[in-house]
Parts: C-alpha cells; sequence; structure tokens
C-alpha cells in the first residue's frame, strides 16, 4: 500500500516529522483494511492452521474498549471493490504472487503473513456486534477517508504511506506508534488516553525548504505507488541528479524519497515541476507520461463521497457508482457492508481474485471445489445494468456470459475464464432479486448447494448455512475428507453454542459445568495444537477446502437476501482446534468419548453429524480393519488418553467401545444411506 520507501523513511525521522498525542475524547477515522491486517499480524495469532477467528474477534473487541474507554469515536472505513479503470490490476497481481509465496512459507513451517480467508467477514461481525459505525466504499477508500476527516476536523488511523501526502488537518497516527494496548491516566485525573504519535505534513515540507504541499502528490506518483509505475519514469530517475542533501539514506528506496524530495523543493508549484520532469523524457512520451502522471495526482485530492451524510442520515452517495445504474439495492447493501467486495468486482469488472490460504500446493487450488456456487453467483449477476455492457472493462474478449477468475496455480498465478450458469428466470433481474419470496431463494441456495430443506430442519438456524456448506464440501470427490476431518468441524461449531451456554444468565443448573469443562477441554486442545506443531498438508488443504465453501456459501447467501440466517463465523471454526482434534481423533480418542460430560452439545452434534452424513460418501463411514497394527497401538493409547486426559466416568467409552459400537451402527445403516446419498 502507498508510496514505497516512504513510511520507514518518515519513521526513520520520527523526532522531526512526528508529534506526541495524548488521544482522548474525540473521533477518529479508522483505516478498516490497515487495522484488521495489523490486528491480524501482530497479535501473536496461528496463521498456519486457516485462521483462529474466535481469538481475532477477542483481539478487535479488545482494541475497540480500549478506544471506548478513552472516550475515542471510531468511524471504520473499509476498501470496496477494485477500480473501476483496473489501474491497480499489475499491482493486485504482484501482491497475489507475493501471497502465494508467503502462504507456501507457512506451509512448510517458515514465516509469513496470510490473512485467514474469513478474517474480513469477522472483522465486520465484531464491528456490528460492537455498536461501531463502519462504511464499506464503493472503491479503494483513502480519498474517502481523507475528505471525511477534514470535515470533522479528527485524525485519521492507519498503516498507509499515502497518508504522509494528503493534506490532513489533524494529522495522520500511524498503527505502529498506536498503543492501545498501553492506555495511560491523566495525573490527577480519572481520564484514560492511548499515547499516539501523529504525523506533521508541515514538519516534513519544513525539513525540505519549506517546500510547497502542493508537489507531495508529484512526488508520490514519481516515486511510485499502486497506482503507477511507468518503466519511462526510470529513464527520468536516472538523467536528474537527485540532491541527497545531508544524512546517509539507508537503501535504494531511501535514497529515492530523500532525493526526490530534495529535488522537488526548488520548484514553486507541480506545473513547474512537471514541466521540468518532462524535459527528461523522449520527445514522443511526454504528452502520454504528463495525462498518466496528471490523472495519478487527481488521487491525493479530495473526493466527492460524503461519507458523513452516510453515517449521519444512511445515505451513501458515490459518482463512480451511481453512473453505473446499478440496482439501489445492491450499492446500499454494499455500503453497509451486507455484500463483499467481491461481489462488486464480479459485477462490475466480471474479473475477480481468488485469495490464498496455507495449504498444499503441490494440489489445484482449494477454491477449485466452490466453483459451482461461484457460477450460480456470476448468473445472478448477469442482467445488473445496461450502462455495464459498454463499460471499459468489456475490452475482455469474453462471451457475455463469461467471468475470470486470478487463482492460485502451484505457485503462480492464472487467470482462467468461467461460465456463469443460467438461473431461473425469475431470478435472472438483479434489480428485483429482494423481491421474490424467501421459499424462491431459499430453494435457489439450497439447490445450488445440493441440499434437502428437510435435512436441515432439526439445525439450529445460526448453523443451518454452516452444514449444507459442509453438505455440500462432502459431496466433492475433490475434498477428499475422512471420517476425523468431518467430526473435528462439528466439533468445532459447537463453540459457539457451548460459549452461549456458559455466558447465558439462564443457564444456572449442572448443564452449566458440563459446557465448561467441554469448552475447556477444547481451549486445551487448541493451545497445543500451537507450539512447534508440523503442519499436516493434506488435512490444512482438505479444510482449506471446507472454508473457501463457506466463503461462497455465504456470498451467495448475502446475495440472495439471506434466506438462511447468516452465522456467526467469530466462533464457528477456529483453525488450532480443529485441526487438534482432527489429530486426536485419528489417533487417540473418539467423538463420543469428548461429548460424553455434555448432554446438551451431545445432542447437538448429533443432529449435526446426522445431517451431513446423509450427504457423505458411503466409503467415509466403513468400518476400518482389525488386523492393522498401528490401529490397535491407537486404541492402546485411546484408552490411556481418555483417562488420564479427560478424567472419565464410569459412562465415559474408551476410543475403542466408541469406534467399534459406532462402526456396528454405520455398517446397519449402510444401505439405507447409499440409497438417499446425493453425489455429484
Amino acid at each position: 500500500m502507498g508510496i514505497r520507501g516512504l513510511m520507514s523513511f518518515v519513521e526513520d525521522h520520527s523526532n522531526e516529522f512526528f508529534i506526541d498525542l495524548k488521544l482522548r475524547d474525540t473521533k477518529i477515522i479508522i483505516d478498516g483494511y490497515a487495522l484488521f491486517h495489523r490486528l491480524c499480524f501482530n497479535s501473536n495469532l496461528e496463521l498456519r492452521y486457516g485462521g483462529d477467528y474466535d481469538s481475532f474477534a477477542d483481539v478487535v473487541q479488545k482494541f475497540f474498549e480500549s478506544l471506548f474507554a478513552c472516550n475515542i469515536c471510531p468511524y471504520v472505513v473499509l476498501d470496496g471493490g477494485c477500480d473501476i479503470s483496473d489501474k491497480k490490476l499489475t499491482t493486485l497481481k504482484d501482491r497475489a504472487r507475493e501471497k502465494i509465496q508467503m502462504a507456501h512459507s507457512l506451509s512448510v513451517g517458515g514465516g509469513g503473513y496470510v490473512c485467514p480467508l474469513l478474517i474480513r467477514e469477522v472483522f465486520i461481525q465484531v464491528l456490528i456486534k460492537l455498536h461501531v459505525c463502519f462504511v464499506q466504499c464503493f472503491s479503494e477508500a483513502d480519498r474517502d477517508i481523507m475528505t471525511l476527516a477534514n470535515h470533522w476536523n479528527c485524525p485519521v488511523l492507519s498503516s498507509d504511506s499515502d497518508f504522509c501526502i494528503f493534506d490532513l488537518k489533524s494529522g495522520f497516527c500511524p498503527l505502529n506508534s498506536f498503543q492501545w494496548r498501553n492506555m495511560n491516566t491523566l495525573k490527577g485525573t480519572r481520564e484514560h488516553y492511548i499515547p499516539a504519535k501523529c504525523f506533521s505534513l508541515d514538519a516534513l515540507c519544513h525539513h525540505f525548504s519549506r517546500m510547497n504541499k502542493a508537489l507531495l502528490p508529484l512526488f508520490a506518483v514519481l516515486c511510485g505507488n499502486d497506482h503507477i509505475n511507468l518503466p519511462i519514469m526510470e529513464t527520468f530517475l536516472s538523467k536528474v541528479r537527485l540532491p541527497l542533501g545531508g544524512a546517509s539514506s539507508k537503501g535504494r528506496r531511501h535514497h529515492r524519497v530523500l532525493g526526490l524530495l530534495n529535488w522537488l523543493s526548488q520548484f514553486a508549484n507541480p506545473t513547474e515541476a512537471l514541466d521540468n520532469v518532462l524535459q527528461y523524457l523522449p520527445k514522443k512520451n511526454r504528452e502520454n507520461v504528463k495525462e498518466l502522471l496528471c490523472c495519478s495526482m487527481e488521487e491525493y485530492q479530495p473526493s466527492q463521497v460524503k461519507l458523513q451524510d452516510f453515517f449521519q442520515y444512511g445515505a451513501y452517495a458515490c459518482p463512480d457508482a451511481l453512473n453505473l445504474a446499478l440496482p439501489e439495492w445492491v450499492l446500499v447493501a454494499l455500503a453497509k457492508g451486507q455484500l463483499s467486495p467481491f461481489i462488486s468486482d464480479a459485477l462490475v469488472l466480471r474479473r475477480t481474485i481468488l485469495q490464498t490460504q496455507v495449504e498444499n500446493m503441490q494440489q489445484p487450488s482449494a477454491h477449485r471445489i466452490s466453483l459451482p456456487i461461484r457460477q450460480t453467483i456470476y448468473g445472478l449477476l448477469l442482467n445488473a445494468s445496461a450502462h455495464l455492457e459498454n463499460t471499459s472493462w468489456n475490452a475482455l474478449p469474453l462471451q457475455r456470459l463469461a467471468f475470470s477468475e486470478v487463482e492460485r496455480i502451484h505457485k503462480n498465478i492464472k487467470t482462467s475464464i468461467v461460465d456463469a450458469v443460467e438461473v431461473p428466470k425469475d431470478h435472472s433481474d438483479l434489480s428485483t432479486l429482494t423481491e421474490l419470496s424467501l421459499a424462491r431463494r431459499q430453494i435457489l441456495l439450497l439447490e445450488t448447494l445440493k441440499v434437502k430443506q428437510a435435512v436441515l430442519d432439526p439445525i439450529p438456524p445460526s448453523l443451518k448455512l454452516p452444514i449444507a456448506v459442509s453438505c455440500y464440501w462432502l459431496q466433492h470427490t475433490e475434498a477428499k475428507a475422512k471420517l476425523h476431518h468431518l467430526q473435528a468441524l462439528l466439533l468445532g461449531m459447537l463453540m459457539g453454542p457451548l460459549h452461549a451456554i456458559i455466558h447465558s444468565p439462564d443457564k444456572e443448573d449442572l448443564r452449566e459445568d458440563g459446557a465448561k469443562m467441554l469448552y475447556e477441554e477444547f481451549q486445551r486442545v487448541k493451545e497445543q495444537t500451537r507450539p512447534g506443531t508440523r503442519l499436516d498438508l493434506d488435512t490444512a488443504h482438505i479444510f482449506s477446502q471446507w472454508q473457501c465453501c463457506l466463503q461462497m456459501g455465504v456470498y451467495l447467501n448475502q446475495l440472495l437476501s439471506t434466506p438462511l440466517p447468516e452465522p456467526d463465523l467469530t466462533r464457528l471454526y477456529s483453525g488450532s482446534l480443529v485441526h487438534g482434534l482432527s489429530r486426536q481423533l485419528l489417533t487417540t480418542t473418539s467423538a463420543e468419548s469428548l461429548l460424553s460430560m455434555c448432554s446438551e452439545a451431545k445432542q447437538l452434534y448429533d443432529h449435526l453429524f446426522n445431517a451431513t452424513r446423509s450427504h457423505a460418501p458411503a466409503e467415509l463411514f466403513l468400518p476400518k480393519g482389525k488386523s492393522n497394527p498401528k490401529k490397535k497401538r491407537q486404541k492402546k493409547r485411546g484408552t490411556s488418553w481418555s483417562k488420564n486426559r479427560l478424567g472419565a466416568t464410569s459412562d465415559t467409552r474408551c476410543w475403542y467401545e466408541g469406534s467399534n459400537r459406532f462402526g456396528l451402527l454405520m455398517v446397519e445403516n449402510l444401505e439405507e444411506h447409499i440409497e438417499t446419498s446425493e453425489f455429484e
């Protein structure tokens, strides 16, 4: 994000360019994208197992509680879809490649930073729970953030170096020096504040011979930002003699930053400086380069979007979005975060970029399994607006029913052409999609997921969509899921209900003790999975496939105006827990022995298991051979584990007894299962 090398450069001059703040009693505009990445990567969270969303949600909650304690009123602004002009496509593809390399590094035990697949959705759910005001912009949010901050005369919180270029009335507070975990109290009072540093644009300009602030956008585009990366600018940089002026620079990027700022400071205004830049370029290139540079400099001018109207009146008006004449309900849902930027990218650009996870890079992308769900989404988006038919993105030689997807192939990316499916006629007009009956929308969702409504009847509302998605996942041969994978996922889904039981004021009987015991046992499994545990790549890939199905299931459900309740993602999947349970179910324990301590959890688990069993391949439940010596060793270890780890009572079954009784039950039901299963 931002200008290459600028953030580290100004932080190296912290004493000169930053002012110490005791932040309290103020509004603050928060760059949501920067915040959730920062909290994800700087909170000691486990990233290898696909996301400990409960732990992440707790960190987000603590962050905002710190703000509330200091009477800081946050307004979170999230980026939306890609810019209509697609000027950042090269940058986005480069980042996609970088994420693949980092995901691969994590998968083999190295370092790296890759956001779990559903981190944005979890972040939004926490904002809603805490009643934090937020908006999702139609495209990139930087200019809208700057404009709102200046309207309200309050600071911006971000990690994007573009905010060192914007002329902000109350300044820019970088996230890495925002000490929200270190609240202090004003002397002689009970009032709290958060120590922070605020970047001073005036101090930067003063340092460079009192240069004109208006020159900084030109500096940004010459230095290279996300919007422009012209190879011909290297011609200018190689010919002009950039004065370093003072302290030695730290690396090539610092050399460029320091030199360009010193060089630009000699000019009175951007026009004079730009004319001088063009003198170093071949005459045939000058007009085109001038047009590109001027266009890119516009990105640092105030936005026409008035976010204050959204936060005060609920009205969001973006000229780019309005010009496309998209359905009003779509624009409102996007602004409220009820539709993902994935939807707007597919709708406006007919191109999506599929996010890489920690998975087995030797196998096809985990997103392949959810392709039929995406094709239904694309089918619903086809007939949105006549204005889209003639938009510049349509320059791609795609058929009318085709979309392009940027996805991982091995450790690189490729663009695939994907056909949309033809949806029923009454679903084909996006503008009237919300007017369809709940039943019609639910039918399309469940038909896409290949699940019968009756299967979901015994399932609590909050888990209907995750179970429907799990049924879809099990039916695909690509998943290669085993029984212990399914059991681990379903046991992990109990965390939310267990948390609700424990914290409910109505649950004061003995059942709460059992729920608490099981919840604490799950927490122990989760903690034991973390330190130095080797990642099982095949298991990681299988669970990544499940998350891909869940992600697209959630997006389709949102597009259909939630015919099934949206699940609480914050406690639905914890990667460390599910991987740990998967390992233990394979080697040392059984689901029954775990659930024996809480009858409510066991009853719910049985409902979840019975629903998914009806859609799983029959071979998933075949009894294991008795002659395998490895299995015998596992059974012996299981007896010890269930007694010692769980403190088993006389009612607790050991692994051997549980698995064999379970196996006999499945043999009895095998013929019925084969008749009722739905196969792809």
